[in-house]
């Protein structure tokens, strides 16, 4: 971006104290990532942003937003006053938006957006200017800080957007008007908050609720929830997945060890993505069904997808210590997620004398039914297929009262939650060369430090 400071002041409807002359590059809410030229926006959270004004100041500057009434203010310094720094900045990403104009592709799902945003913004890379949702930058401090990074030349803007809480996506869609919704599929991600799968299917479907007139509005169509929602949508609709009812379904998919290939319904193409699942296959068409939209080609769009970069820590494979191959899928998880990974793990061919071994830790935020969706788990594994279980955490207690009837001693671990250190050194003693290992839990049960000492 590229606006004086005046310019800003003028789309916040305030005024500026001090040198109105500045020209704002960036804007930055970290007063530690913060470039030359920068505005600052002094959030309040677990800590105050304004208490860091001269820190940001130090690191590049220029002028800063300001609460009204908020001590402290900095002297000789460029500030423009606000009632809600928060909102302001919403304000200015919605002001930035219209300026630059890109088509906005607005994804969202309980499983699989920010797998489908990457494969989304490589598809139309190819002929348009693409900016997209970085990490997981995709709530309302996220959803803006993205807006607000993208070049003037930014043809078609894909943002990823999450919720936690009813009407967190009516809000973010006000403020970005996509012009095509995604919704990958519903899962009990956050079921702690809602109650039920109904409610998040509500909730997801907020994203609808400032969708363009001329827009197009893509779902999941084997998922009854959204099917039965998007009767009351009357843009255009398209859906992806594994019916004959579906516009954009696979006709068959294989799933080898780091890619999964597929032919649809659309064309004789053949489709290849670096990723592996019949779950990753129904994003890719999610993003081929985009793609459509804008008018690419089949082929144009199977070229995209066969190398395209997945965000970090979503089924990467890895190179373990002694030789082994782990699956690296330690983002995030709950059921939905995790059952597919595990079905997805169990097609994996093995190396000659090998095993797969699994490592499972706690689902966060399932509320009265995590018990019982950890022991749903006890489904997707069988120690034919995957012979070995390491589980961690309070809650896959409950798993393993699910399974050990099925697993003898020697092949499943459980380990609670103080009990990390020792589980790793188990692993580290049990992992062979020929073996195949697969990590996944919530990222708050931080099996990133597994990993580390596993690579």
């Amino acid at each position: 971006m590229k606006m004086q400071l005046a310019e800003i002041a003028k789309a916040l409807d305030t005024t500026i104290e001090g040198n109105s002359d500045p020209v704002i590059s960036s804007v930055a809410f970290d007063s530690r990532k913060l470039n030359e030229n920068s505005l600052f926006v002094p959030l309040k959270g677990e800590r105050d942003g304004h208490d860091f004004i001269n820190s940001a100041i130090a690191n590049g500057a220029v002028a800063t937003l300001w609460e009204k009434g908020h001590p402290n203010k900095p002297g000789n310094f460029p500030l423009i006053e606000v009632d809600d720094t928060l909102a302001a900045m919403q304000e200015l990403a919605k002001y930035y938006l219209n300026k630059v104009n890109p088509a906005v592709v607005g994804i969202t799902g309980s499983n699989g957006k920010t797998t489908t945003k990457d494969m989304v913004a490589a598809v139309l890379s190819k002929r348009f200017n693409v900016h997209k949702t970085q990490a997981n930058f995709n709530n309302e401090i996220g959803v803006p800080m993205t807006i607000l990074e993208m070049k003037p030349t930014t043809e078609i803007l894909v943002l990823e957007m999450g919720m936690d809480r009813a009407g967190q996506l009516h809000h973010l869609s006000s403020l970005v008007k996509p012009d095509v919704c995604v919704i990958t599929m519903i899962g009990e991600a956050h079921i702690e908050f809602f109650g039920s799968r109904d409610k998040i299917a509500d909730a997801k479907m907020e994203i609808t609720d400032f969708l363009k007139e001329d827009g197009e509005f893509i779902y999941n169509g084997d998922e009854p929830l959204l099917r039965q929602r998007a009767e009351k949508i009357t843009q255009v609709k398209s859906t992806f997945g594994f019916s004959d009812q579906d516009t954009i379904h696979a006709l068959e998919f294989k799933s080898y060890m780091h890619h999964a290939s597929f032919v649809t319904n659309s064309s004789e193409q053949k489709f290849s993505i670096p990723m592996i699942g019949k779950h990753n296959v129904s994003n890719a068409m999610a993003a081929i069904c985009v793609g459509h939209h804008f008018g690419e080609s089949d082929d144009e769009i199977a070229a995209s997808l066969s190398d395209f970069t997945p965000t970090a820590n979503r089924m990467q494979w890895r190179k373990g210590d002694v030789g082994e191959d782990i699956m690296d899928d330690i983002y995030n998880s709950n059921p939905t997620a995790a059952k597919a990974v595990l079905t997805s793990f169990g097609q994996v061919e093995v190396p000659e004398g090998g095993r797969r071994i699994a490592v499972l830790g706690d689902m966060l935020e399932l509320g009265a039914a995590s018990a019982e969706l950890h022991a749903s788990l006890a489904d997707k594994l069988d120690p034919l297929v995957i012979n070995e279980v390491y589980l961690y955490g309070p809650e896959m207690k409950n798993l393993e009262e699910a399974i050990k009837g099925k697993y003898v001693p020697d092949t499943l671990h459980y380990y609670p939650q103080d009990k990390m250190e020792r589980m790793i050194d188990d692993l580290k003693n049990d992992i062979h060369s020929n073996d195949i290992v697969m990590l996944k839990a919530s990222h708050g049960m931080h099996l990133d430090k597994v990993l580390e000492r596993l690579l």
